[in-house]
């Protein structure tokens, strides 16, 4: 019998190790892994919405400074843009014949003075002599008539006096309220009258400011549905609002929303709203363009993040997973309005869903994952 050679013996050994290594690879191939994600079990979450509508500022009062007689600029008191307080001159108007004015009228009450004093002189003079029936009484109801004639030329003086004052008071133009100073279009010398069309300046009054923004119908019930049955009740039971600055910070005092316009506008479907803040720094000025944000809070709602969301064909979906450990795509819906980064769901969840929170967009229905359950507390850490 002949002996098997050295070939054929190293031959079949390599034939029966390349066996032993598909068989094992086989095996490994045949049980496929199942994949962890980060699920939470949801639960009833209360949060704050807000809600942002672009707004433009307005003072409190905002008044047109036109002067009250005709004259030149002599003097302009102020700055564009100055801080002024109520009687605080702002021009000075150069009227010579006001001035004159005062002078003639001071000189007629002297000389109805003297008319006076003579003419009393005279009724003293006449009186005794008419008791006396040296002269009639006609003499002295003449000389009476002449007394209460100077008397009244003597009132007549005095009113031209005070009006004289009050029309050279017109030539100092002051502010009438605490205010900012807006553009002045006139220098030194330009003419200007009460018939001058353009006024000298504007003073706004912002010790409280104006914001006016527009509002559709149905998130002005949405805000107003649950409270008061009068629009009064209900504008007071609205909670304070805040104002958005232009660069993006938060102004640090709250406001109120005063009045709701009564007329919805037909062609944008919108409503004026009117919200007042405080303004004692006199940071905010009028015609300032910033943000009205209004809170709405929410209680024991179910809240998601948005990260655990997904959309196909206009829908939103949630990745529920089933005690049996597979996954279930829940079409949801939610409020317009965010938490930060979370989604209030209106329908499609609820209290006890266990959720998947990443990855969701990528995970088909049915798949069998492994849960890695996060806690309430730290999926939720963010949410305000």
């Amino acid at each position: 019998m002949n002996k098997p050679s050295f070939l054929s013996i190293l031959a079949a050994s390599l034939i029966i190790a390349s066996c032993g290594k598909n068989d094992k690879s086989a095996q490994a191939g045949g049980a496929p892994q199942i994949k962890e994600y980060k699920t939470v079990i949801l639960q009833p979450e209360s949060a704050t919405l807000n809600s942002d509508f672009p707004a433009s500022i307005q003072g409190q009062q905002n008044i047109e400074i036109r002067p009250r007689v005709e004259g030149y600029i002599d003097k302009i008191f102020v700055d564009e843009g100055a801080v002024v307080k109520a009687g605080q001159p702002l021009f000075k108007i150069s009227a010579p014949e006001y001035e004159q004015q005062v002078r003639t009228a001071a000189a007629s009450i002297k000389s109805a003075q003297a008319d006076v004093s003579s003419a009393k002189l005279a009724v003293n003079k006449v009186r005794p002599l008419v008791e006396k029936g040296i002269i009639s009484k006609y003499d002295l109801e003449s000389a009476q008539y002449t007394y209460e004639s100077a008397m009244a030329s003597l009132a007549q003086a005095n009113a031209a006096l005070v009006n004289a004052k009050v029309n050279l008071g017109y030539t100092t133009v002051t502010s009438p309220v605490n205010g900012v100073v807006g553009s002045i279009p006139f220098r030194l010398g330009s003419l200007v009258s009460s018939n001058t069309a353009e006024p000298l300046t504007t003073v706004s009054s912002i010790g409280n400011v104006y914001a006016y923004f527009a509002m559709n119908e149905k998130t002005l019930l949405n805000f107003t549905k649950d409270a008061g049955a009068s629009l009064n009740q209900k504008l007071k039971s609205m909670p304070a609002v805040s104002l958005l600055l232009s660069d993006g910070s938060t102004y640090d005092q709250k406001g109120n929303i005063e009045t709701v316009n009564g007329l919805i506008n037909t062609e944008t479907g919108t409503v004026n709203v009117r919200a007042r803040f405080p303004n004692p720094k006199g940071i905010i000025r009028s015609g300032s363009s910033t943000t009205v944000r209004i809170p709405k809070e929410v209680k024991d709602g179910i809240i998601i993040p948005q990260s655990a969301t997904f959309e196909l064909q206009d829908k939103m979906f949630a990745v529920v997973l089933g005690k049996d450990g597979k996954t279930k795509n829940a079409n949801i819906t939610v409020l317009e309005n965010t938490a930060g980064n979370y989604y209030v769901v209106t329908s499609g969840l609820q209290a006890g869903d266990q959720i998947v929170l990443e990855g969701v967009a990528s995970l088909k229905e049915g798949t069998e994952i492994k849960a890695q359950k996060q806690s309430p507390e730290t999926v939720y850490a963010d949410l305000k």
